[in-house]
Parts: C-alpha cells; sequence; structure tokens
C-alpha cells in the first residue's frame, strides 16, 4: 500500500510498568522520571480498537497493520531509500521479532514490501544494520555485484550452542537488493565469552583513515557501549568501551547505539563525532529517550567532551529531542549526497502497547539532517526535516501572513482546513511574557495542543493535555519543557503536524520537541496568543501538505 507518508522544574516521581521488549527479567515495576503532568485515569484495558484511520499519518511511515518498533538498517541503493525496522507480522504487541521492510524513491511516499528478514524456530531478529559492501571485502559478492548484508542481533532458545535468551551479532546476505535476506552459515559472526542476554544492535560505519568498519553495539543493562573492528565484516576484534561517568540510573538501559562523524560549523577540517544512546526508562520527558555525546573518535576510543559531574540534573546532559516520542535512532547508510539523515521510531516504551492506534501500531519519525554548530564554546547537534523534506514542502506555497502584533492577552485565530500542515513562525518580544500557538484546536476551542515559550525564563512548553485522547495510560505523559535560549529577543519555530504527531524544531534545529496526539478529526484549526506581554509575530508562513 502506498502512503505519503535547561532550567526545568523539579521532577516528578511515579511508578510505570516497562514494556515486555527484551525486559521479561524485569518482575517489578521501576520508578520511572518524568517531566510529565500524567492523566488521571488510563482507559480500561478491554476497550475496543476499532479502525481509527483519523490517525493514520499522511508524512510519516506507518505499517499497514500490526506492531512496529525500532528502524533497522535503513540505506540508500540505485535511487531507492530502504527502510527495515522491529516487526511483529501477526499481532499489535511486541513479538515474533523481525524485520519489516519498506521502500521510497523520496523518503515520504513509502511503499510496504514483504517481511525483509523473519523470526524462525530459535531466532528472534532484533536491531541492527546495513552495510553496502561495494568493494566486496566481505568475499561475499562479486566486484561485478557488491554483496548488501545485513548485520543484526539473533536472539536464541533451544540451541545447544547457546543458552535461551542469549544475543548475539549475526550477518545476513541480500540476494535481491535488500528484498529479502539470507542469514550467512557462519553464525553467529560476534559472541561475548561468557554469553550475554543483553548484547545487541550493532551499528556500523567505515572509518576511512583505518581502512575497516567500526562496530558499536552494546552490553544494555551494563550501560555500556562496546566498539570492535573489521576488515571483512565477518570477523571482529574488540576496540574500547565507552561508558562515561554520569548521568545513569536502577534499570536503564542502553540501546542501538550510534557514531557518526560530523564537521563543526560546516569546517571539514575540524572533524567531531557525536555518539548516540537510546535510553530506557529514565529519558529526560519519561519513559525511553535519546541521549547524545560529542567528542572525538581516534580510530579506537570514542572520547566525549565537557561531560557534567556525575550526579548532575538530566538537563545537564545533551538531548536528542525533548519531546516523548522519538527513540532508536538511526542513519541512513550509503546517501547519495553523504549527508547524515536519521530516522526514529516515534513512540515510548512507556505506553507504546497502549497506543489508540489500529489496525496498526507505531510509526516513525521524519528523517532529519544534522550538523554541528558551536556559540561561545558550546556545541549543539542542529536538526531539521532531512532535503528531500524541505523539496516536497516547498512544492507546497502555502499563505504568509503578513506580521502581527500581539498586545498582551490577545490572540489571533486562523481556521485550517487541513491536519497536515508545515508551519514556520517568528516571535519577538522584549517583555516578559509568554507567546506561542494552539495547534489542531477544536472550533470551540477545548482541544488543541498548545506550544508556548517564556521570553522571561527561556522556556519552551509543549502541552498536551488537551490535545485529544489522553486517557489510554497513565504513562502518557502530558506537559514536556526545555530551555531555549533566545537571539535578539526573537524565536523561530518550525512545525510539522500530521494527523497523530507534533514535530517541532526551534531556533534552526537547535532543540526537537517530538509528540503523538490524538485530535478529533476536524480539529484543524490555530491559534496565536501572547499573555503578559505583547509579543510581534513577525512571519508566519503556514502550508498545507494533505495529500
Amino acid at each position: 500500500m502506498l502512503r505519503l507518508a535547561s532550567v526545568l522544574p523539579p521532577f516528578t516521581l511515579k511508578p510505570t510498568r516497562i514494556i515486555a521488549r527484551r525486559l521479561r527479567s524485569f518482575a517489578a515495576p521501576l520508578a520511572l522520571v518524568a517531566l510529565s503532568i500524567a492523566p488521571a485515569q488510563a482507559a480500561p484495558a478491554t476497550d475496543p480498537l476499532p479502525d481509527t484511520a483519523l490517525w493514520r499519518p499522511a508524512l510519516h511511515y506507518t505499517p499497514s497493520a500490526h506492531w512496529m518498533n525500532d528502524p533497522n538498517g535503513p540505506f540508500f541503493l540505485n535511487g531507492t531509500w530502504h527502510l527495515y525496522y522491529q516487526c511483529n507480522p501477526d499481532g499489535m504487541v511486541w513479538g515474533h521479532t523481525s524485520w519489516g521492510h519498506a521502500t521510497s524513491p523520496d523518503l515520504l511516499h513509502w511503499q510496504e514490501q514483504p517481511v525483509a528478514l523473519p523470526a524462525t524456530q530459535g531466532h528472534d531478529i532484533f536491531s541492527g544494520s546495513v552495510v553496502y559492501d561495494r568493494d566486496n571485502r566481505s568475499g561475499l559478492g562479486t566486484a561485478a555485484s557488491p554483496p548488501l548484508l545485513a548485520l543484526y542481533t539473533t536472539v536464541f532458545s533451544g540451541d545447544p550452542a547457546h543458552p535461551d535468551g542469549t544475543q548475539a551479532q549475526s550477518v545476513a546476505l541480500s540476494p535481491d537488493q535488500g528484498r529479502s535476506f539470507v542469514p550467512h552459515e557462519g553464525n553467529p559472526v560476534l559472541t561475548l565469552h561468557p554469553d550475554s542476554r543483553q548484547f545487541r544492535d550493532p551499528s556500523v560505519i567505515w572509518y576511512a583513515p583505518g581502512k575497516y568498519w567500526v562496530m558499536t553495539t552494546v552490553v544494555a543493562d551494563a550501560q555500556v557501549v562496546k566498539l570492535y573492528r573489521s576488515t571483512d565484516l565477518l570477523h571482529w576484534d574488540f576496540l574500547s568501551d565507552f561508558q562515561p561517568s554520569g548521568y545513569r540510573k536502577p534499570g536503564m538501559l542502553w540501546e542501538m547505539p550510534l557514531l557518526i562523524p560530523l564537521p563543526l560549523d560546516g569546517n571539514d577540517h575540524d572533524l567531531r563525532w557525536v555518539m548516540i544512546v537510546s535510553v530506557n526508562p529514565w529519558s529526560i520527558a519519561g519513559g525511553s529517550g535519546v541521549q547524545y555525546f560529542v567528542g572525538h573518535f581516534d580510530g579506537t576510543k570514542f572520547t566525549p567532551d565537557n561531560l557534567p559531574q556525575e550526579g548532575a540534573d538530566p538537563a545537564a546532559y545533551r538531548w536528542l529531542d525533548h519531546g516523548a516520542d522519538n527513540y532508536a535512532a538511526i542513519r541512513f547508510a550509503n546517501a547519495p549526497d553523504q549527508r547524515p539523515r536519521l530516522i526514529s521510531w516515534m513512540s515510548n516504551w512507556a505506553y507504546a502497547d497502549k497506543l489508540p492506534t489500529s489496525p496498526w501500531r507505531g510509526q516513525m519519525t521524519l528523517p532529519v539532517s544534522l550538523s554541528l554548530r558551536s556559540d561561545h564554546g558550546a556545541i549543539t547537534l542542529q536538526q531539521n526535516p532531512a532535503p528531500e523534506y524541505e523539496h516536497f514542502a516547498q512544492a507546497h506555497p502555502g499563505r504568509n501572513f503578513t506580521a502581527r502584533r500581539l498586545a498582551a492577552g490577545a490572540s489571533w485565530h486562523l481556521a485550517m482546513k487541513s491536519s497536515v500542515q508545515d508551519i514556520a513562525v517568528t516571535l519577538k518580544s522584549a517583555g516578559r511574557g509568554k507567546a506561542g500557538l494552539v495547534l489542531r484546536q477544536s472550533a470551540d476551542g477545548k482541544e488543541g495542543t498548545r506550544i508556548s515559550y517564556d521570553f522571561a525564563t527561556h522556556l519552551l512548553t509543549l502541552d498536551r493535555r488537551h490535545s485529544g485522547k489522553t486517557g489510554f495510560s497513565s504513562n502518557f505523559s502530558l506537559v514536556h519543557i526545555a530551555q531555549l535560549a533566545p537571539r535578539n529577543d526573537t524565536i523561530t519555530l518550525h512545525i510539522v503536524v500530521d494527523r497523530n504527531s507534533v514535530e517541532l524544531f526551534a531556533n534552526g534545529g537547535d532543540l526537537r520537541m517530538t509528540d503523538l496526539i490524538f485530535p478529533q478529526e476536524n480539529s484543524n484549526d490555530m491559534t496565536l496568543f501572547a499573555t503578559g506581554a505583547p509579543t510581534l509575530a513577525d512571519t508566519l508562513h503556514v502550508a498545507d501538505l494533505a495529500p
């Protein structure tokens, strides 16, 4: 099926049940740190799940049916983008883990394909990456037909060579340019000694100075990233461990490690490395989320710069996203322009199995491009929608509104026809008030997702308390807050609104917030507001992106 697809307030401690994905050893609830306001009551587990087409996204990939979580092995080859993902081909909750598959010419229009790497008896298929071995260094192809290899985690059961639950890294070869993969007869190609039940999520990059591949993996419950090297993708030698002192909590798992080189301020002669790690639970917005570290990599060891002191507040650390619904970020390999593009699972393990969508559950974020910007010695990972999205949005010219000054306490209501919008707005205030927007607003004003900025405290807030359906889980955190410094008393917001999500990129991508919402179908209006002091809506551009 074809679809278009930090100053923080005190943390609130509340119990949560950890979702069963890979965590079956946790029998008791764990404390969850969440910057959130929880709904009063969850919907009964027996509520029926009718078809909820009103929440089927237009810009984000979802499978036609069943469960989806982490993206795996995305890459580009011969004009086609490939996306793989953890899926349950038979149900609406995690299980029977296999690699689903979708293809796209432009990262927006996706064609769902048959399962590419299915689970088999005794072998579940966990996350991993795909490598186009263009020089046939593995020897599994030819010079004329270079091999395409998936490196992924196998979870063993009923295998005399490995205790049940052992996780190890395996290789599979694609005979048909990524449509399917056949496991290598020599699997697994990398194990721990003794066997581990938490060794997973291989991500592979080519390290040109050393002429070898580097794999990052995790021992999830030890919260350590392990780095390996190989010249043939089949034999791996240990390089080093990355386990900085600092922000870690009991029960926290590290997953989906990713090492990316990026030029600082566009200077190719000043290369820095970014280590991205997904954490669950205890993220900045509650439940699961993504941390990152900026530093240097010498071919053996990754060394982060300027780590906060151990015991520092979570806000002192770097977070890929300050919303609740961004996890398992992974890079597209072999991009034609070599510009790094990242895609994530748009959900949260705190409530992923309770989302009120049917007959599918799970979706991806928009792909984003990455860059590093320095400002007075501080380095920020900037994220903005990928060039393919920008080209698509620019083909929908939309409407430019004349600048408007909002008095304190005033609002500006705009009727909108579409639930799928690209919004760019600049807000300027020399006062100490608040200003922002209410999105996906109902005609009576009772429903809407509120984005506000406090020019006094420099806090940006996304509030989904009245965004629509919220009571399906007591862990569905509702208010997310992050620090954002203005530039000359001005902030810029780029907001992508889909049928069930809001993705916010602030100040040119310095800060990102991603949140799911479940509004009524006709809640499409928008209101700009100012409180406490006048605000100038200096620019406002709205494009209708509905297919």
